[in-house]
């Protein structure tokens, strides 16, 4: 399926997140520096390694264009470097001088977020690099984010093991607030958009602590309502799932107990990195293996257009057979299904919240 092509074996400390571009691959370490390569021979380029940081960097990422870098640092602040020069165009302190865990830049390259140890985010307006907004949520650390592929709502992830939806005025719109037991390790929204009649639907991969890998659907209603439903629970490993990625274009995804992993998105190309301080680069052998479960093709669907034979098969992958006969009896489809709240599964269902806890 993947083989080896080439390790990279230049920092000294674990590496933490590593970052695709169209003609780059980008890496930052313990070791407080950023490599980058050139992404057709792995070559480093003359200016690196970056070395504007004073401790850990954790997390890097290319604007869409891949003309800039950020990344981000336990020195509480974000950079964003230039990739034809190798300078910093910006340096971003993350207010309260808290260390910076994750950042983030929205595929239309308005904004930019970063969050930290103390929960704080803080939105940036990219093209100016002035702060917009903060916010955030007490008493955890956040260590994901993703932009939406509409750029106009992002997905964080932190240590309590919670998933939470924010729009660009860093107002709440969703919180799943177990997404995974002991901690989020990753997430990352699919690129593509699927729309029809009255909802628009994202797909978003989240990873934790908990050795699963799940797969969710998000929905946003015309009425202005979000409602964030779990498709698939990957539980293969057997150790904590570090990091996740989806392909360009939202046909793979990869995930794994690495720190850090990234498809090329111009080849077959994933990049991986470790806490032994080397990164890894894979080839991809056959994009169209075929291999898979037989419900993957619920992942290409809206919510909203399931069957009550979808929704059922949906209910069996989840480990819920308990409730096929309850759904069926009540001819719950897709658009009955996203309508449920735990008010109505109980009075009017019979079914105790308990019941759907994944």
């Amino acid at each position: 399926m993947a083989s080896l092509i080439c390790t990279l074996r230049d920092h000294q400390d674990d590496v933490n997140w590593c970052s695709f571009s169209a003609r780059l691959l980008a890496t930052c370490s313990g070791d407080k520096t950023l490599r980058i390569y050139d992404a057709h021979d792995f070559s480093e380029l003359p200016f690196s390694p970056l070395t504007g940081h004073g401790y850990s960097v954790h997390c890097c990422c290319f604007s869409p264009c891949g003309q800039f870098l950020a990344s981000c640092s336990t020195d509480a602040s974000t950079l964003v470097w230039s990739m034809v020069t190798g300078d910093i165009e910006a340096v971003l302190e993350h207010p309260g001088r808290s260390p910076v865990r994750i950042c983030a830049l929205s595929p239309d390259s308005a904004h930019l977020v970063s969050g930290a140890s103390d929960g704080t985010l803080a939105l940036w307006n990219f093209p100016s690099k002035k702060l917009s907004r903060t916010g955030g949520v007490s008493d955890t650390t956040m260590v994901a984010c993703s932009f939406s592929p509409c750029s106009q709502m992002f997905m964080t992830g932190s240590t309590y093991g919670d998933l939470r939806l924010w729009d660009l005025d860093l107002n709440h719109l969703l919180a799943e607030k177990n997404a995974h037991d002991l901690g989020v390790s990753c997430c990352s929204f699919a690129p593509s958009i699927l729309s029809g009649g009255q909802v628009v639907q994202f797909r978003l991969a989240s990873c934790g602590q908990d050795c699963h890998l799940k797969i969710w659907a998000i929905s946003k209603f015309t009425s202005g309502g979000f409602k964030m439903i779990l498709l698939h629970t990957l539980a293969g490993q057997t150790a904590p799932v570090l990091c996740c990625a989806y392909s360009s274009d939202g046909q793979l995804l990869v995930s794994g107990y690495v720190t850090a992993c990234s498809f090329s998105p111009t080849s077959p190309l994933i990049a991986t990195g470790s806490m032994d301080k080397t990164v890894n680069i894979w080839r991809l052998e056959d994009r169209c293996s075929g291999h898979g479960k037989a419900t993957a093709g619920l992942s290409k669907l809206l919510v909203a257009d399931w069957s009550e034979r979808d929704v059922t098969e949906w209910l069996v992958e989840e480990g819920l057979e308990g409730l096929v006969d309850k759904f069926k009896a009540n001819n719950i489809d897709g658009t009955e299904l996203l309508s449920l709240t735990k008010e109505t599964l109980a009075s009017e269902l019979g079914i105790a919240k308990e019941s759907f806890i994944a």
